[in-house]
């Protein structure tokens, strides 16, 4: 008999959830709920169990939000919950809750041939030190090694960190952002918001009117060739994500690979493919011979939080994966 575990990615508008095969992996009855029409998380869980109609023992969320105690507060959305109160409420052997990266780097490991697409570099090493990242509405990161018997993710705030300007442009670029913010991190200019930060600041230093663009606008103008503005600001986006990476290979020796987790990039693959991203990742000076062969992956899996969910409560119930 298929035991299975609920297995949730809940973002601040749409929660996710599917059943876990706790032995293989496979996810199944995947569901969309939008969070606006719940009051709660576990009304969501509970009314997904009963479409579902079977005995549920495990449970694990990734939650777009920290993670550090008991109580769970929701970043972008109203819902906030005790993990312990809504294990016993549910009845629950184990439930655990997550950030939401820390189930992307666990989803790695488990990824499929058809699940990447890889970008630069040769063959990854087996059981070495893996960085992913990924752009959206703001910059996260994590690193995944092996301890021997699992994977552990080392999840962090990885995106604010300095932005490092890597030309005369991009200094200038962040003299304007310094204007604004003061201290301007990664994420100030590698995100969605980011992106509309290079094209406000660009336009500044280039005397041209500042028009209301989001980053699909910003993109698309870029695409289409009629905006040179929007061209000139995802090219440098582009490079400044590749040397970001670079960064993350060079703190932890990465040499099972960089990902990067969906976002905005897919928007523009073929532009990003051709960019200045791979030349960015490995310009690092006397060490971009060290970066050359550390391959970098696009991940195209569309549901890598539930995936990785899934890792974690299998290695949590003692199930090896990858």
């Amino acid at each position: 008999m298929t035991t299975y575990a609920l297995v949730g990615d809940i973002g601040g508008t749409n929660a996710r959830l599917a059943l876990c095969d706790v032995n293989t992996g496979q996810l199944s009855a995947v569901e969309f709920y939008p969070c606006a029409h719940y009051a709660s998380l576990e009304i969501v869980i509970r009314h997904y169990l009963k479409q579902q109609n079977c005995e549920i023992k495990y449970g694990c969320i990734a939650i777009a939000c920290p993670v550090t105690d008991d109580v769970i507060s929701m970043t972008n959305h109203s819902w906030r919950f005790s993990v312990s109160q809504m294990k016993a409420s549910l009845g629950w052997e184990r439930f655990d809750v997550i950030n939401d990266f820390t189930a992307v780097s666990l989803a790695i490991p488990v990824l499929g041939a058809g699940d990447t697409i890889q970008i630069g570099g040769k063959q990854p090493q087996p059981k070495r030190p893996i960085a992913v990242y990924g752009a959206g509405t703001g910059l996260g990161v994590a690193h995944l090694i092996h301890t021997g018997t699992q994977w552990m993710s080392l999840p962090g705030e990885g995106g604010h960190v300095d932005f490092a300007p890597d030309s005369q442009e991009e200094a200038h670029m962040l003299n304007v952002l310094r204007e604004e913010y003061g201290h301007v991190s990664a994420e100030r200019v590698l995100s969605g918001p980011g992106l509309v930060n290079i094209y406000r600041s660009l336009a500044k230093l280039n005397d041209q009117p500042v028009e209301n663009l989001n980053p699909r606008d910003i993109s698309d103008r870029a695409l289409k060739g009629n905006c040179p503005a929007c061209k000139q600001a995802l090219a440098i986006f582009c490079s400044a994500l590749g040397r970001f990476g670079g960064n993350l290979a060079l703190n932890i020796g990465a040499f099972g690979g960089v990902y990067i987790a969906g976002g905005i990039v897919p928007r523009f693959l073929d532009f990003f493919q051709k960019s200045g991203f791979r030349k960015g990742f490995e310009s690092k000076g006397r060490f971009t011979n060290y970066l050359q062969d550390i391959p970098v992956y696009l991940i195209t899996h569309n549901k890598p939080g539930l995936l990785g969910a899934g890792s974690y409560i299998r290695q949590s119930l003692g199930k090896a994966i990858g």
